[in-house]
């Protein structure tokens, strides 16, 4: 029996196997079995109310997790799955509280890597994977990270190789009247406002699906994180070593000051690139056990927009 052919078994068997997708590892679970998804809730620590993403192997699935589906959902899918992003959708009746937090929702999505895809459809149905990481914390982009973060909790972790685009999918609500992304990804409101005829509006309504990734603190090192203007770093350093801290730094340009208590990592100029290397990033400078990590503020334009996302939560959930 192959690995594929092994985790799919588990999966049956109401085991956790965690696996690689294009975004990050997911830790996954049989969506239609109530107590794996029970065991994602607890080996994470994540808020009961708060909802599981849903992997399909394609599109043909879709039908079995959801009702009521737009022909913008059929497009979306045409163009983009397999790939990073994830459909709001008003839920199948048969779809477990537990996967969409008790609301009338579910997010779906067909993941674009090789080894997921094998998976899924070898397991033949939908597949619950949040990030393989304790809830609000660095998600994982190697299986050597999923091994570091939750150790043999989950039966079996394949191993995919890092992930290619590094930060988790765009959420789109399309439960509503107009399309709105809910969590931004690598995916941009440019990509899919040329499927949907306008680019989508930004961020939920009053009464708005809750959705994976959303809360205010998440993506968080245990070392502080702190954003600073390019222009303000180097004053902040100075500052931060005169106190005697010990400084990560992150940034595109090295700075001119030198310190034994100074760690600089270069960060990408490319917001694609920076994407990818982001979480791996945190979790080298996390391992350090400096007193602050400190990063520069992305730009702030359309292309950075996931990136400075992320970056502001792992901010809050740092402190």
């Amino acid at each position: 029996m192959n690995d594929v052919a092994r985790a799919a078994g588990l999966l049956r068997a109401g085991e956790l196997v965690a696996f690689p997708t294009e975004t990050v590892y997911g830790l996954g679970a049989d969506a239609s079995n109530p107590l794996a998804i029970a065991k994602i809730f607890k080996v994470k620590g994540r808020p009961a109310d708060h909802p599981l993403i849903v992997h399909l192997p394609d599109v043909s699935h879709l039908e079995c997790w959801a009702v009521d589906i737009p022909a913008d959902a059929e497009k979306l899918a045409a163009a983009f799955w397999p790939g990073p992003l994830t459909l709001i959708l008003k839920r199948h009746p048969s779809v477990l509280d537990a996967i969409t937090g008790g609301q009338d929702t579910v997010g779906l999505r067909v993941p674009k890597h090789p080894l997921a895809l094998q998976l899924l459809r070898e397991f033949d149905g939908g597949v619950a994977a949040p990030s393989a990481n304790r809830f609000g914390r660095v998600s994982p982009t190697t299986a050597a990270h999923v091994r570091e973060e939750l150790g043999d909790v989950a039966a079996m972790i394949l191993d995919g190789g890092p992930c290619a685009v590094g930060i988790e999918s765009t959420i789109l609500d399309l439960s509503g009247g107009e399309p709105r992304i809910l969590r931004p990804g690598m995916l941009d409101a440019d990509a899919l406002g040329a499927v949907l005829g306008c680019p989508p509006a930004f961020g939920g309504q009053q009464n708005a699906p809750r959705v994976s990734g959303s809360l205010e603190a998440h993506y968080a090192p245990r070392t502080p994180l702190q954003l600073a203007a390019a222009a303000d770093l180097a004053a902040m350093v100075r500052k931060a070593l005169d106190a005697g801290r010990r400084i990560a730094l992150l940034a595109a340009q090295p700075l001119t000051l030198e310190h034994q208590n100074l760690v600089w990592r270069r960060a990408s100029a490319d917001p694609a690139q920076f994407a990818h290397d982001l979480y791996a990033r945190l979790r080298e400078l996390d391992a350090l056990r400096c007193d602050l990590i400190l990063v520069a503020t992305p730009p702030a334009d359309e292309a950075w927009r996931a990136v400075a996302d992320r970056l502001r939560r792992a901010a809050a959930g740092s402190k």
